[in-house]
């Protein structure tokens, strides 16, 4: 950190080129330099380095001086110099960008090549506290899996206690619980084993927005399904058969299409590459619809409406 006073700072013209500061003080006209070892094009120039000067995006106050920075170096390399001065701020919580309001840059985002002078001006925003995608999606989908269950093994505290109720459930609703289950035990494993994720990290204050679709969702749908009075579908054992068949051909439509992007970036990279049909026909649908998966999703949940026959506000039956 540095005093009050701070080190001089070299403005920016608006050709993009940095004005340089002679030997004797004077500044160089805005046509150009004219001292041949400050031009661009020599050796000396990419050999120097660069001052990177971070500033609180709201306050404008100045939070970080970075003396000596190397051209090439990439904003994930800034980002680890500031963190050696604020510990608590790491990596995942930095926003840094150009502009106090501007869009965040990216990582792999190279200093040199940036609109800046020798003396980049920076803007810090604190993202909050982070938490790993990967986490994330272990609680939103284990979520749904132990909330069914309590609605499955009819809680008392759910359900109450009523002379009306049947004592053993229709087996569409054992079945039913199987696919569920099936359904998010998929998702846990796809998240360990397949997914990879653009983003390292989500702001923490989200998950409660994220868990709150995904946990009453789950409610909603196993609240009317084990219900006691629940009754069975109306064309009995043969519309049960089709939408399992239809449940379980979308979801290995879904894993197909998770895996087959899942490959785009086998080697780690972060580059969004368009995505092909494979050998694999579940993959096919990519010739028709850019994210198949989704497809594969609605048809799942489609196919299960029909094989529990179950629309919240009238699935009770009779009463």
């Amino acid at each position: 950190m540095l005093g009050a006073a701070g080190p001089r700072r070299l403005s920016t013209i608006s050709n993009g080129d940095p004005r340089s500061v002679t030997p004797m003080g004077f500044m160089t006209s805005q046509k150009g330099c004219s001292w041949p070892w400050l031009d661009k094009s020599t050796s000396l120039y990419r050999r120097s380095k660069s001052q990177v000067e971070i500033l609180d995006w709201k306050t404008k106050k100045q939070l970080c001086f970075l003396d000596k920075v190397e051209p090439h170096a990439t904003i994930r390399e800034i980002r680890l110099m500031f963190h050696k001065s604020y510990p608590q701020w790491y990596p995942a919580r930095q926003s840094i960008r150009l502009k106090p309001k501007g869009k965040a840059l990216r990582d792999e985002e190279i200093l040199q090549n940036l609109p800046v002078g020798t003396t980049a001006t920076l803007y810090f925003k604190d993202l909050g506290p982070q938490i790993g995608w990967t986490m994330v999606f272990l609680i939103e989908y284990a979520g749904p899996l132990f909330i069914y269950f309590l609605f499955y093994f009819r809680m008392p505290f759910v359900y109450g206690l009523d002379e009306r109720f049947t004592s053993r459930p229709h087996p569409v609703v054992n079945l039913a619980c199987i696919c569920h289950s099936f359904h998010y035990i998929k998702r846990l494993i796809e998240t360990v084993f397949v997914h990879r994720f653009s983003h390292g990290t989500m702001p923490l204050r989200n998950i409660v927005k994220n868990c709150l679709y995904y946990w009453g969702f789950a409610a909603w749908l196993a609240y009317y399904i084990n219900h006691p009075l629940y009754t069975p579908p109306s064309y009995g054992q043969k519309q049960i058969n089709i939408a399992v068949i239809m449940f379980l051909l979308c979801e290995a439509g879904n894993f197909s299409i998770h895996v087959a992007l899942s490959d785009l970036r086998r080697d780690g990279s972060k580059i969004r590459k368009i995505p092909y049909p494979t050998k694999n026909p579940f993959t096919w649908l990519f010739f028709f619809v850019s994210c198949p998966n989704y497809t594969y999703e609605v048809g799942a949940w489609i196919s299960f409406t029909v094989m529990t026959q179950c629309v919240p506000d009238d699935n009770l039956g009779k009463r």
